[in-house]
């Protein structure tokens, strides 16, 4: 078996198992720290987020402010703003980015991948021809080209429109 050291991912995993079992989508937006905690835009029933520990770089994530782990709780409000901000995140990422194509999917409990599966969101991860070089495929480790909060001040204009 190979082994891949990422002990960058200590800190997610820590994040997971907090005091209370606080749920972060639930306690970040009560926050008034929207950068620091990369909630790049506020709807009504949703909200837009940085994915911390993104796949690459300009992964975001929409969230309703429901606390679900299962997308039939979501009203019909909140299910269409969530494909609203789906489209807004495409948008913004195409015109700031550039990609080639996205990934867009919610990953629904914990065997489906979910890393935070208490609480349902939307992924949008660009992707561009190209992406899988060999760092991802001989290093067995991913760049991401991009700190955070670059990304965020990049793509906030956007969302402000």
């Amino acid at each position: 078996m190979e082994i891949i050291w990422a002990p960058w991912r200590m800190e997610y995993l820590k994040n997971l198992s907090e005091k209370n079992n606080e749920c972060i989508f639930c306690k970040m937006p009560l926050q008034k720290s929207d950068k620091t905690n990369l909630i790049i835009y506020r709807g009504k029933e949703n909200f837009i987020i940085l994915n911390k520990y993104p796949y690459t770089n300009g992964h975001l994530m929409v969230v309703p402010y429901l606390h679900t782990s299962d997308s039939v709780d979501l009203n019909d409000a909140t299910a269409l703003e969530m494909w609203k901000l789906t489209h807004k995140c495409k948008e913004v990422l195409e015109n700031t980015f550039h990609p080639h194509g996205f990934n867009i999917g919610i990953n629904i409990g914990h065997a489906a991948g979910a890393g935070i599966d208490q609480h349902i969101h939307m992924h949008i991860v660009p992707r561009w021809n190209g992406d899988i070089n060999f760092m991802s495929s001989v290093g067995k480790a991913k760049v991401i080209s991009q700190d955070l909060s670059e990304t965020y001040d990049s793509l906030f204009p956007g969302f402000s429109k």
